[in-house]
């Protein structure tokens, strides 16, 4: 009986890490991209491509290399018992689809009701950026983000609206253009006060 088996029912096995390939077969990975896109990766425009490409990556997926918890892990207790909305609005970000790895691009607007205390401004935004760096779908991003801010702030209430407009719509497909996506969720006193949620929509200007 293998270790998988000995599982109970309702267990999940945990997925082995996935192995990070070198930078010689990121490259060769993109040079195989090149041909099968029907161009020579051996001409003089493109034989620096797949060094560019891999580097790119990195910094496109960099938001796998980031801990939400980490950044949110300072906290300011001394704010003059000030305990009402914490906005950000208008947040840039840029992220890539997961289904066919193209951009979406769009603004976060993040609001919590403090409790433990308050995290530093840039701390919020840098959360947004950890999780668009990574292969995503908005409804999962936005979901991400207000469980990091619940996990680690504990606050009395959260609220997450992402707009995007995707590249996947525009570029390919239906050819869509300035289409944009809103998603949203509200945890704590948002989800159960529609004044509160009503106050949000006010502040980030979507009334």
């Amino acid at each position: 009986m293998d270790a998988l088996s000995k599982l109970p029912s309702h267990a999940t096995a945990v997925p082995e890490p996935v192995r990070r390939p070198t930078q010689e077969e990121a490259e060769a990975a993109v040079r195989t991209l090149i041909a099968w896109a029907g161009d020579d990766p051996g001409r003089e425009g493109l034989l620096e491509t797949p060094g560019r490409v891999a580097r790119a990556y990195r910094e496109f997926y960099s938001g796998y290399e980031q801990d939400a918890a980490e950044i949110l892990a300072t906290t300011f207790s001394d704010v003059s018992g000030y305990d009402d909305i914490v906005l950000l609005r208008d947040i840039p970000f840029h992220s890539h689809c997961e289904h066919h790895m193209v951009p979406f691009v769009g603004k976060a607007h993040i609001a919590y009701l403090p409790s433990d205390g308050v995290v530093g401004l840039s701390k919020v935004a840098r959360l947004v950026d950890a999780f668009a760096r990574r292969l995503q779908t908005q409804e999962a991003m936005t979901a991400q983000i207000i469980d990091a801010l619940n996990e680690n702030l504990n606050p009395r209430g959260a609220a997450v609206m992402l707009e995007a407009e995707h590249m996947c719509m525009s570029m390919r497909g239906v050819r869509a253009h300035d289409v944009t996506t809103v998603t949203h969720r509200f945890t704590g006193v948002f989800a159960e006060d529609r004044v509160e949620r009503d106050r949000f929509f006010a502040m980030v200007g979507r009334r």
